[in-house]
């Protein structure tokens, strides 16, 4: 996969998300066009991994006075549309308002020595702190965190949402591990005076992960869960009070077309459902019903069928082949293709959930519901994200120490 980090600057997901007016006119300026009402996220990461906004409405302005709009602006009236992208060629047509830190947008940046975030990374290499380490394995795990909260400190300056941070996959059944983790980010992200209101952490969706969303959002720190696979994570992330769930839409249908047995797959498609929108549509309604106050993120959204199946939902991440789609697509006030509110709190008040799905999610009830789908796609996540990190501090032993040091 390609990056095109020499153009303008930003990345990648989820959320606060109306831009204050000092900031939009800093995006003007810092980026050289009109920031309009249209809020998305830019991706830089391989996989959706960003967060949202929260005005949602368009910025593609339409010829309201001669009754005629397009598809996109339609669509926004319901749901954040979020751009996923991995370049930064499209923020004349999608300027970013919130961003992602990751292992992968770090390897991207190392493998371009003159984007904008190289400093940020050169910067942590030469740390005084991580050079005083004798242990390798500190080391460069120091230089790693450093590197993240640089580049989320410079992401921070150019989007007025939230910038969105990754936390080490490889702790992700570690309860303890994962709070240091993000205690450390943030004291780091403290240290270059970026608030925690402007900060989203992203931890994977294990029973540790949710147990650990919990205890930061208690202490008022914003997290994002994501590998979310199974109805049970998304109950118990949201009982957990996560600020942000993100569902994979398109990774359950391709599960679902090259493997069986998965009970809740199964079921679904014996209604003649789509599994993924399914898990998305029964996690807003449980969320909705039940008044957690959790924003649900749909990603993985692969055509226009599945974001006009899932208008409603918080944020919709969609391709940039679907926007320019909606965007150019004209409608009129008697076109026959009406847009409906698919999700709403009507239809999660008229939702009859069982009495097993409302009950109190613990570990091992955790464990006995997600069926074979969410445990393979969870691994998968996992086993890709803790890859790019050796990946990222492999390279930076492989550079340290920079020429300056």
């Amino acid at each position: 996969m390609s990056f095109s980090l020499q153009s303008p600057p930003s990345a990648t997901i989820p959320p606060s998300l109306s831009p204050s007016p000092s900031s939009s006119s800093f995006l003007q300026k810092k980026l050289g066009f009109s920031a309009g009402l249209f809020t998305p996220y830019i991706l830089i990461s391989h996989s959706p991994t960003s967060l949202p906004l929260t005005s949602a409405s368009s910025g593609f302005s339409s010829s309201l006075d001669t009754g005629l709009t397009s598809e996109l602006d339609a669509v926004s009236s319901f749901s954040q549309i979020v751009p996923d992208t991995v370049v930064f060629d499209d923020f004349e047509r999608f300027p970013p308002t919130a961003a992602t830190v990751s292992s992968s947008l770090l390897l991207g940046i190392c493998g371009l020595p003159d984007t904008i975030f190289r400093n940020a990374v050169d910067m942590a290499l030469a740390d005084s702190e991580c050079f005083g380490l004798d242990n390798p394995q500190l080391k460069y795990s120091c230089i790693f965190n450093k590197a993240l909260v640089n580049v989320g400190g410079d992401l921070a300056k150019l989007v007025p949402g939230r910038v969105s941070t990754e936390v080490d996959a490889r702790v992700a059944y570690d309860t303890h591990g994962i709070i240091k983790k993000v205690h450390d980010l943030l004291k780091l992200y403290n240290e270059i005076n970026v608030p925690p209101e402007r900060l989203l952490f992203k931890i994977p969706a294990t029973w540790q992960g949710i147990e650990a969303s919990r205890l930061l959002e208690s202490e008022g720190i914003q997290t994002h869960l994501t590998f979310v696979y199974s109805f049970a994570q998304a109950a118990a992330a949201a009982q957990a009070g996560a600020s942000v769930i993100q569902i994979f839409v398109g990774r359950l249908r391709d599960w679902a077309r090259n493997h069986s047995g998965d009970p809740e797959i199964e079921a679904a498609l014996k209604r003649g459902e789509d599994p993924g929108l399914a898990l998305v549509t029964k996690a807003h309604h449980y969320i909705h019903k039940y008044g957690y106050r959790s924003k649900l993120m749909a990603a993985a959204v692969r055509n226009k069928q599945d974001l006009f199946s899932l208008l409603g939902v918080d944020y919709i991440i969609a391709p940039l082949k679907v926007l320019q789609s909606l965007k150019e697509s004209v409608t009129t006030p008697d076109d026959k293709y009406s847009f409906i509110r698919k999700l709403s709190p009507q239809s999660a008040a008229n939702y009859i959930f069982s009495e097993d799905e409302v009950k109190k999610w613990d570990q091992l009830s955790l464990a006995s519901g997600m069926g074979p789908a969410a445990l393979q796609l969870l691994a998968n996540g996992l086993e890709g994200y803790a890859d790019q990190t050796k990946r990222v501090e492999e390279l930076f032993e492989k550079i340290w120490p920079p020429p300056n040091v």
